[in-house]
């Protein structure tokens, strides 16, 4: 199995794209690149949270599936499996969420 490092922007991975030689003083574009795993679990953990307040802590990528650690809200975490398809399953907390 391979661990991906936490995307910056939770639903996907920004990418900087730089013009090279640019002087313009200008922000440089932004890319984003969307990962169809981390998207799903998002997707299904903010509705079965009730929460939208999600974001991509790390993703676990396997030969079958991958796992998804996503934080919900300031302090919760949940895993997800994602499938190629778009299905998840195995939405639980992993917080221990009567310690809050």
């Amino acid at each position: 199995m391979k661990t991906t490092p936490a995307r910056l922007t939770g639903a996907a991975a920004v990418l900087l794209v730089a013009a090279c030689g640019d002087t313009s003083g200008q922000p440089a574009p932004v890319a984003t690149v969307a990962y169809p795993a981390d998207q799903a679990c998002l997707r299904d953990i903010a509705s079965t949270t009730g929460n939208p307040d999600v974001r991509v802590i790390r993703s676990t990528v396997g030969e079958a599936a991958t796992e998804v650690i996503v934080g919900v809200g300031p302090t919760g975490q949940w895993r997800c499996i994602a499938y190629g398809d778009g299905t998840t399953a195995g939405i639980q907390s992993i917080t221990d969420e009567g310690l809050l």
